[in-house]
């Protein structure tokens, strides 16, 4: 049902390149989906977004070769039945820190007998209702299930994490974790550097793939020879910051 295959590729180790969108903007995801980016990110955890705006979102991907994503605000059944059901083909979970709360997340994203996700036709991941069987039948094969590592504790315990079946990618969250290490936006102090090593290596231990958010296209190529192969680049509501700023650096 799944056409565009985003766990299967990112399982498959492909190198695959999205962005996140955190002004709640309709327009901002239809254009990351006719740029053709891999992935899209909507960020409910710190966007400014409403579940109702999340539905218009998510629908402005329908067609293109996009996949949608959601980032959740926690570890809350009633946000992954709301993702999910809205047609989202994958969540990230925010501060995962052990292997319980991993297992409690697939949990949440899978129908039984694989989970406990709840069921309802009238959806639009169910094409309300005319794909309802078909879904229940490969929604397990098909739902991207990313951890986020942004923590001390997530990082004590990331083997453990990567571990558990279901957990598809390991994604380092590079400002809570760099404050959580107590070096606050040091991206390049080499405790920083070691966590995200200890993070690649985990994902690579247990057949998983593991991603990072780079501040700008230029550090594609770095994050990637790093061992990361899902990287997002910015967020809309940075790139129009930036752009912005821009017009006021020569005044």
């Amino acid at each position: 049902m799944n056409e565009l295959a985003l766990r299967k590729r990112t399982l498959a180790g492909e190198k695959l390149v999205g962005t996140f969108v955190n002004t709640g903007s309709s327009m901002s995801v239809e254009i990351a989906g006719n740029v053709g980016l891999d992935w899209c990110l909507v960020d409910m955890e710190h966007g400014v977004g409403s579940w109702e705006s999340l539905m218009h979102q998510l629908g402005t991907l329908n067609g293109s070769r996009t996949a949608p994503l959601v980032r959740l605000p926690g570890l809350d059944v009633v946000y992954f039945k709301k993702a999910l059901d809205f047609g989202a083909h994958g969540v990230m979970v925010p501060s995962l820190n052990t292997a319980e709360e991993a297992r409690q997340a697939v949990s949440f994203c899978r129908y039984p007998p694989f989970g406990t996700r709840g069921v309802s036709g009238m959806t639009r991941c169910a094409r309300f209702g005319k794909k309802l069987d078909e879904r229940l039948e490969s929604a397990h094969e098909n739902t991207l299930i990313i951890a986020q590592i942004e923590t001390k504790s997530g990082l004590e315990n990331v083997d453990a994490i990567a571990a558990v079946d279901g957990i598809d990618l390991l994604f380092v969250g590079p400002m809570d974790l760099s404050v959580s290490l107590g070096i606050a936006r040091q991206l390049e102090h080499p405790d920083y550097k070691a966590a995200c090593s200890r993070v690649v290596d985990a994902a690579r231990r247990h057949g998983k793939a593991s991603g990072a958010l780079v501040i700008d296209g230029k550090k594609l190529a770095g994050c990637f020879d790093e061992g990361f192969t899902f990287v997002g680049v910015s967020s809309d509501g940075s790139m129009i910051a930036a752009g912005m700023n821009a017009v006021l650096q020569d005044k």
